[in-house]
């Protein structure tokens, strides 16, 4: 994430002269970082890619209002968070159950053993990161999925740098206990068989 793109503005500039091609540059490069910010927020894969969607339709309607000071990619990741805030305020929280929850494998091939492990990891984490409230969600998202420092969270979300260490001081204390009542669940359960 940290790498800057040289042709951003140049990119831009085109699009908003009408330049197709430069449009589904942007939309081809950053698809797959929107999704993923999208997805770990809202944990739904189809309302991620409604998010994505929405997210380009915005960004081009207000693409005279980019900065070129700024990376494009945290323009973008600004409006999804946005927006995924604005659709978690309207659903209110409406938590998702283990088989409501889809996940991307890493391309490699692991065996299925390792598969099941993986799955069951990742389902812990998504869950746990589900149960954080919204303000701690998109912090912890863009610091430890997108690896965006400090400031870049700041501008994404409007906050100040104490802002920002304050809330994944938070957020990965909340982590951490409910990462732990998970544990403690398995090992129940496992008890049980």
């Amino acid at each position: 994430m940290s790498e800057l793109q040289p042709d951003e503005t140049e990119l831009v500039a085109r699009a908003c002269a009408g330049d197709q091609s430069a449009c589904a540059t942007i939309v081809q490069r950053y698809t797959g970082v929107l999704y993923n910010q999208a997805y770990r927020m809202l944990g739904d894969a189809f309302e991620a890619e409604d998010a994505v969607q929405e997210v380009f339709l915005r960004a081009f309607r207000n693409l005279q209002s980019y900065d070129p000071s700024r990376r494009l990619v945290t323009w973008l990741l600004t409006i999804g968070s946005n927006y995924c805030i604005d659709r978690l305020r309207r659903r209110r929280f409406n938590w998702l159950t283990l088989e409501d929850v889809a996940f991307w494998l890493p391309s490699t091939q692991p065996g299925p053993e390792r598969s099941a492990l993986q799955r069951a990891q990742q389902e812990v984490v998504q869950r746990a990161l589900q149960r954080l409230p919204v303000i701690y969600r998109g912090v912890t998202v863009l610091r430890y999925w997108y690896d965006l420092s400090y400031e870049e969270i700041g501008q994404v979300l409007g906050l100040t740098e104490a802002t920002v260490k304050t809330r994944l001081h938070r957020a990965r204390k909340m982590l951490q206990e409910a990462l732990a009542a998970e544990e403690e669940v398995w090992n129940i359960e496992g008890m049980m068989s």
